[in-house]
């Protein structure tokens, strides 16, 4: 009688890994990523590691790189909306963002399709959405708020700002928008649901600042030190971080966020204020005796604002 052996046995079938495989290939997506520039790029690999499925169209030629990440690449922008992804993740700079939308055949897209932009503006891109896509599309405003650099150990703690701002009430439409957030979450990111109109203002305010202190201070081409402490290391990773960006970028976060030129006017009178801060609390007797021959009023008279420096060069002390 012949041996059974082990091969020949009947296996047992994993119910269990069977509809964990199947939960997890209906909880992927397929994502259009429109902008395949770094930024898309950047997503796009993590995208791919969740193990969703990526198609990508830009302008330019990415093909090569995005062989590299395991992205499929489109020429054309017709035959990416005919491969009828689920969701198209908008990845184009904010000042191209209309002639984008309006260059894409969206009649060969799925009625239903969820489009999603990543602009660091919100209330610009929403209201092109709002107004360019047809009705029967959803759409998600959303900002992660961190990119190649500041994301690239990981994106644990970082914020990802959004607003469901049009996404239909069938549970296939909700389920497909909680989908593509969860990724974020899985990350680790910091979900904060926020109106794209609150955003603006916070972000003008944080991240135009952070940006605008970021260029002066490189416009000073400041170099390290052999005795550098903690806070200027800080100003020399902050140049860092925002030189990194293109100037479109930050043009545009001042351009189409309606808080940045307040931002700009708070800045230049917080740096006025200072100035004559200082100058006021000078000593025309003292800063000679500093620097012995006087030359110290003539710098002053040199730097300090108008009405300062006839101030200084009178000696009126104001004691």
């Amino acid at each position: 009688m012949p041996r059974i052996r082990a091969l020949d046995a009947a296996q047992p079938f994993d119910y269990e890994a069977k509809i964990m495989e199947m939960h997890e290939k209906i909880s992927k997506l397929k994502i259009g990523i429109v902008g395949f520039g770094n930024y898309g790029q950047f997503l796009a690999k993590t995208l791919i590691c969740q193990g969703h499925t990526v198609l990508a169209h830009s302008r330019s030629d990415y093909s090569d790189i995005a062989v590299k990440i395991g992205v499929s690449f489109l020429r054309d922008p017709h035959d990416l909306c005919e491969e009828h992804p689920e969701v198209i993740l908008h990845c184009t700079l904010i000042i191209s963002t209309e002639s984008v939308l309006r260059s894409l055949p969206t009649q060969r897209l799925k009625r239903n399709t969820l489009f999603v932009d990543v602009l660091s503006v919100k209330e610009i891109p929403k209201n092109l959405f709002l107004q360019i896509l047809p009705r029967e599309f959803d759409v998600l405003c959303t900002h992660p708020m961190f990119g190649p650099e500041s994301g690239k150990d990981g994106w644990k703690g970082l914020p990802f700002v959004y607003e469901k701002v049009r996404i239909g009430s069938d549970e296939y439409r909700e389920d497909r928008c909680q989908k593509f957030l969860d990724i974020f979450a899985k990350e680790g990111c910091r979900m904060v649901e926020m109106s794209c109109s609150e955003h603006d203002r916070h972000a003008a305010e944080s991240q135009f600042i952070t940006h605008t202190v970021g260029r002066m201070l490189g416009k000073l081409e400041l170099q390290s030190t052999p005795i550098n402490t903690k806070g200027y290391e800080t100003l020399l990773n902050l140049v860092e971080n925002t030189s990194g960006d293109s100037f479109d970028i930050y043009y545009g976060l001042f351009m189409y966020n309606v808080n940045s030129t307040e931002q700009i006017e708070r800045l230049d009178a917080a740096f006025d204020s200072l100035k004559r801060q200082l100058y006021g609390h000078l000593h025309d007797v003292l800063r000679k005796q500093l620097f012995g021959t006087g030359k110290g009023s003539e710098n002053l008279h040199r730097l300090a604002p108008p009405a300062l420096s006839q101030w200084v060069c009178t000696g009126s002390h104001g004691m």
